[in-house]
């Protein structure tokens, strides 16, 4: 049995780690100048796999307590990590990807960056989106993967693969980089729906809840607001006031609407710290 979940294990991460890379190769072999293009679309994956960094330690958090509830055939606790996962995860990544939408072609004109990497912003725009999606939908390969149907998870990354290969393809020759966050958009978006259902149909679980709705119809009044407010301002002061402003609109609504249960602790730990009352 060991053996067989190994296989399985290691066999679904091959496939999506595969249908990861392949846009970069297709990139560079079909397209003209792709190498100078795979170097803009890089950078633009670079500040995506950002959005990412609060879901290693969700992960890591969640694996152990989901075991022990699979165990106990506790749907409750499971149907709990499950939509605080998913609403923590979507509010850390909903503040990350609008602050580097706001900031994305500015920065890279502030710091001198070569121009053409501008061309990569529509393209994370599509990519952080689909990151967005993923995280967004909570924790459905780790519950999958506990569970007893954990095989299910190796079929959902051989669909993502089947997904992703002629679409990336297809896309790519017709649209440039942008096809390539097209395809990944649309392939990310299928696969988790995939998952959803099938933890609906047969277990009943979900990850949304109305704050969901919420933290994104906030995130983005936010990102409207900040957009509209410095669209003329450039330079290092603009990159700072858009951040700072968007920080402090979408944090203190977050705050004060008590979207999740799980900001509260963290903010009154924050304050002790910093000395405020």
């Amino acid at each position: 049995k060991i053996i067989s979940f190994s296989v399985f294990a290691y066999s679904g991460a091959l496939v999506f780690t595969f249908s990861k890379v392949f846009d970069s190769m297709v990139i560079a072999s079909v397209l003209k100048d792709g190498l100078s293009k795979l170097a803009i679309f890089t950078l633009a994956q670079t500040m995506t796999s950002i959005i990412q960094a609060p879901q290693r330690g969700i992960v890591a958090a969640s694996i152990a307590h989901l075991s022990q509830a699979w165990k106990d055939k506790n749907m409750r606790v499971i149907q709990t990590i499950y939509q605080r996962s998913s609403l923590n995860l979507l509010l850390f990544a909903a503040a990350i990807y609008f602050l580097i939408a706001l900031n994305y072609t500015e920065a890279i004109i502030t710091f001198n960056i070569k121009a053409s990497y501008i061309l990569g912003h529509t393209a994370f725009i599509l990519l952080g989106l689909s990151v967005v999606i993923e995280l967004g939908t909570g924790l459905n390969a780790q519950i999958i993967g506990t569970s007893n149907y954990w095989r299910f998870e190796l079929f959902c990354g051989i669909i993502l693969l089947i997904l992703t290969l002629p679409l990336t393809y297809i896309f790519v020759k017709k649209f440039d980089i942008l096809g390539t966050a097209l395809a990944t958009l649309i392939s990310i978006s299928i696969y988790n729906t995939i998952r959803i259902i099938f933890l609906w149909k047969k277990f009943k679980l979900q990850p949304f809840t109305k704050e969901t709705v919420y933290t994104i119809c906030i995130s983005l009044l936010c990102f409207g607001i900040c957009y509209f407010l410095f669209r003329n301002m450039h330079g290092f002061a603009g990159l700072v006031l858009r951040s700072a402003t968007f920080v402090l609109l979408y944090g203190g609504s977050v705050i004060f609407f008590n979207l999740s249960p799980d900001v509260k602790p963290v903010w009154k730990s924050l304050k002790s710290r910093i000395g405020l009352k």
